[in-house]
């Protein structure tokens, strides 16, 4: 199956499709070809001025006045839909991004369950009663934060819709959804099923277009309280200085270089199962991915080998045939920047023991592809295990103790997952205590559910993503303090 060209030249905003006031109808390529398969329609400031507008203007009515119960019901009826229509959403996102379909029909089936956890969520998100004196009843209440603008990434564009948009509903706000500029097919089909669903107008607005005029001006839009974004911590910083202009409240994302430990007693069999996948799926291509892999010295010759051996093995191929295993970059530019970072760890003394180059012959050649690819005798002072590459490139580090393998780990600006394996009881709750990380996986690797929170310290992020956690970004405290006895001194009396 195949999904067909895609054409969608309006813009999804108070409800209606609507023509562009000063954008464009631009092309999205498939980077498996990289020929043009879809036109969407891309917004300008002008476009972001009256999305913000809807959703102010649905914040004041009949959205703000629904109750959680009534919210739930929507983010059910979504999330039936996105479980309904999940083959085809996924056909869609491999012909936009060039994921392989067996990775993307997964992550769409999932999604459902980011709808069902939040709806059960929405009539919950509850106060306090604080006790001071007999005279005065003390109260908080939580209300949404506002108008949401979601900036979404270009390798996981459905999975970030649900991530930032569930919640979001839940806790009562609304939103201006900007997709990333070169994956923008999954967030128009998205507007659909938000029509079915229900959501009432202006809840939802969808405007594809660049990040520097579309992204931007969303940013330090005075009519948008919060921004949730996912992307390079460099744009986040961005973001936060337009943002600063009214306070707006953040989450971001921002990505990581994340070590992945291999200790000499770990069921070797099963950890190179997951040092594999954690260096080579979704192209190389996301956040959470172990591309620092550090083994214990007893075992490290082996386990070059072995992965090795294992990245020469994956099915590189085209994204909608059901044996690949691997597909293409996403887009030219993050294929040129693998590229460029296979040169680097190359010139830096480096050792290139499995692919290394772009695939150029038979039916791939006018594709983004790149060979699954590994370094080894790398340090951690080279830049392809300091930088996040987004390709399908892993480093392998040695070790040769516990407090070597902390030092190693530490030594990084990100902070947003590690992973661990060992037989080792004690030392698991040893090291998995020190790793500054948002996420640490004992004997397992890349467990991502709708109710863990998910998010990094340093310039991996700030806030949180799933679990109850996220309700406190999309929401607000309010105290209210009520005087019972009638009475308020006069403290000016004479």
């Amino acid at each position: 199956m195949r999904a067909e060209n895609y054409v969608q030249e309006k813009l999804f905003i108070g409800g209606e499709w609507v023509a562009p006031l000063d954008g464009e109808v631009v092309a999205s390529i498939d980077p498996s070809n990289g020929k043009e398969w879809a036109r969407i329609a891309f917004g300008g400031p002008r476009d972001i001025d009256r999305a913000v507008a809807a959703a102010q203007a649905a914040l004041r009515g009949p959205w703000g006045r629904m109750s959680g119960t009534e919210r739930a019901a929507i983010l059910r009826r979504l999330g039936a839909l996105m479980d309904e229509r999940s083959e085809h959403l996924a056909q869609l996102e491999t012909r936009d991004n060039g994921l392989p379909i067996r990775d993307t029909r997964a992550t769409m089936k999932a999604q459902a369950q980011w709808f069902y956890y939040f709806a059960g969520m929405a009539d919950k998100i509850d106060g306090r009663a604080i006790s001071n004196d007999k005279n005065v009843h003390a109260f908080t209440t939580r209300v949404p934060v506002g108008v949401v603008g979601a900036i979404l990434p270009w390798n996981a564009p459905m999975q970030m819709i649900s991530w930032k948009t569930a919640p979001a509903l839940a806790a009562g706000c609304t939103l201006v959804i900007k997709p990333a500029e070169q994956t923008p097919v999954t967030a128009a089909e998205f507007a659909r099923l938000a029509i079915e669903a229900g959501v009432p107008p202006g809840v939802i607005n969808i405007v594809s277009g660049y990040g520097a005029s579309v992204g931007a001006h969303l940013a330090g839009h005075l009519g948008v309280d919060k921004i949730s974004f996912t992307g390079e911590h460099s744009t986040a910083q961005e973001i936060m200085k337009k943002g600063m202009v009214n306070m707006k409240r953040f989450t971001f994302e921002c990505g990581g270089k994340s070590p992945h430990i291999l200790f000499e007693d770990a069921d070797l069999a099963q950890a190179m199962n997951a040092a594999t996948h954690s260096a080579f799926a979704f192209c190389g291509q996301s956040c959470a991915l172990g591309s620092r892999l550090l083994v214990q010295r007893s075992i490290y010759d082996r386990v070059v080998d072995e992965l090795a051996q294992r990245a020469r093995r994956i099915r590189v191929g085209q994204p909608l045939d059901e044996a690949t295993q691997m597909g293409p970059q996403a887009h030219a530019e993050q294929m040129k920047k693998t590229l460029s970072y296979i040169d680097i760890g190359s010139g830096e003394g480096a050792q290139l023991v499995a692919g290394g180059k772009r695939i150029t012959e038979g039916a791939l050649g006018d594709g983004y592809f790149v060979e699954p690819t590994v370094f080894s005798n790398v340090h951690n002072s080279m830049r392809v295990a300091r930088d996040e590459i987004f390709g399908p490139v892993v480093s392998v580090i040695p070790f040769k103790d516990e407090e070597e393998a902390l030092e190693i780990a530490n030594d990084t600006r990100y902070g947003l997952v590690a992973g661990l394996w060992t037989r080792d009881v004690g030392r698991a709750h040893r090291v998995s205590s020190q790793i500054q990380a948002g996420t640490v996986w004992v004997n397992t690797y890349r467990y991502i559910r709708w109710n863990i929170p998910y998010g990094g310290i340093g310039i991996s992020g700030m806030g949180r993503e799933n679990g109850p956690e996220v309700i406190d970004y999309y929401t607000e405290t309010r105290a209210t303090v009520i005087g019972l006895s009638g009475e308020y001194t006069d403290y000016y009396a004479k």
